[in-house]
């Protein structure tokens, strides 16, 4: 095999589908990327049998074939060579060289016939949204999955597509985020989990532009993402979704609307005097016309108002700061509204098309 591409084509092209190279193997071939010019055009694969990737960069085959590289290495290389091309040859015995300028390493790679090419999908159900969309969506859900492995669905978050809207939703037994997104055409009714670690990836891969889409395909094991030159395909995680409809509620005995910027802050400041690890709450105390927050640490205290609008019961209740702040980042309504039953009943962050919804439940406190 002989290829001639540029560093920024493969580089890039290297950093997409190393995504999928594991951390942890018993299986060393797992460790590469493969090389795969055979087709006619150059495609880079990595695969840890639970995510793969696959991206075609471009560059000139002069002899076609095949090679598995370290990943690790190859990366590395590539990402220390000059900014021009570079060029890759192969012999028979898997011997790789790699050229660049003056620069040229030797290294041994594996034969690509022992890969684990990514499994066969059949393209039948699909969707279309944009990379904008998927990426945003995931980026204000994928803070509520738990990073806990003994409950495999929490670890994942929920897509039910419906006519032409889709819900995506993630809890991890402390709070639930739900967005909802209209889709351009309506689609047949679908529910599949998707791993976190896969969501994860695929919006640090995505560009975020508008104006290009995503095709989703849907089988009983796997998801498929498809974006311009790059494939990732993913297990599933398999179980009944937990039911979220039961659990939100629009009962409330206190409304309150605020500035999102002003509570974002105040938490933010509140969270100055607590240590990493230390599990103080935030107090709320909601009143006519203000809502007054404290904190008390060991480091010391604050105390701030934020004028409100309220409707309803005075309410004094606790959370652990962090799920707020969470939550309120990823918001972009200037002004939200807050839900609120008793000081031990979760409070719901709303609009009121329900296009997203965030449930936070409260955390026991003492008043001094």
């Amino acid at each position: 095999m002989k290829l001639v591409c540029s560093k920024s084509n493969l580089l890039t092209g290297l950093q997409v589908v190393s995504k999928a190279v594991p951390n942890k193997t018993t299986m060393s071939i797992l460790e590469c990327i493969l090389i795969d010019s055979t087709g006619g055009e150059i495609k880079l694969t990595a695969n840890d049998m639970e995510l793969g990737i696959e991206t075609i960069i471009e560059g000139d085959i002069v002899e076609k074939g095949i090679i598995a590289l370290d990943a690790k290495i190859f990366l590395e290389i590539v990402r220390k060579l000059p900014d021009n091309d570079i060029t890759i040859t192969t012999d028979s015995n898997f011997k790789t060289t790699i050229t660049c300028e003056k620069a040229k390493f030797n290294i041994i790679g594996k034969s690509g016939e022992d890969f684990s090419y990514l499994p066969m999908i059949e393209r039948n159900e699909s969707i279309v949204l944009s990379q904008y969309t998927l990426k945003e969506v995931i980026r204000q859900t994928i803070f509520s999955i738990s990073d806990n492995d003994n409950n495999k669905l929490m670890s994942g978050e929920l897509f039910e597509i419906n006519g032409e809207e889709m819900r995506v939703i993630s809890l991890d037994g402390h709070r639930i985020s739900i967005r909802k997104i209209h889709l351009k055409n309506s689609y047949p009714s679908q529910k599949v989990v998707v791993p976190g670690k896969t969501l994860n990836e695929i919006s640090k891969i995505l560009g975020g532009d508008a104006d290009k889409d995503v095709t989703i395909f849907f089988t009983d094991k796997h998801i498929v993402f498809e974006f311009e030159n790059t494939t990732v395909v993913s297990r599933l995680i398999e179980g009944e979704y937990f039911k979220i409809d039961q659990m939100l509620s629009s009962d409330y005995e206190t409304k309150v609307e605020i500035n999102k910027k002003e509570l974002l802050d105040c938490i933010d400041r509140a969270t100055l005097l607590i240590k990493e690890g230390d599990k103080k709450p935030i107090i709320i105390n909601i009143t006519d016309g203000s809502m007054e927050l404290k904190i008390n640490s060991t480091v010391g205290s604050m105390d701030e108002e934020i004028d409100i609008s309220k409707v309803g019961k005075d309410l004094m209740i606790g959370f652990n700061p962090k799920f707020l702040i969470d939550a309120l980042r990823v918001i972009d309504d200037e002004t939200i509204t807050i839900y609120l039953v008793n000081p031990k009943a979760p409070c719901f962050i709303r609009d009121e098309e329900n296009n997203y919804i965030y449930l936070i439940l409260p955390v026991n406190f003492t008043t001094v």
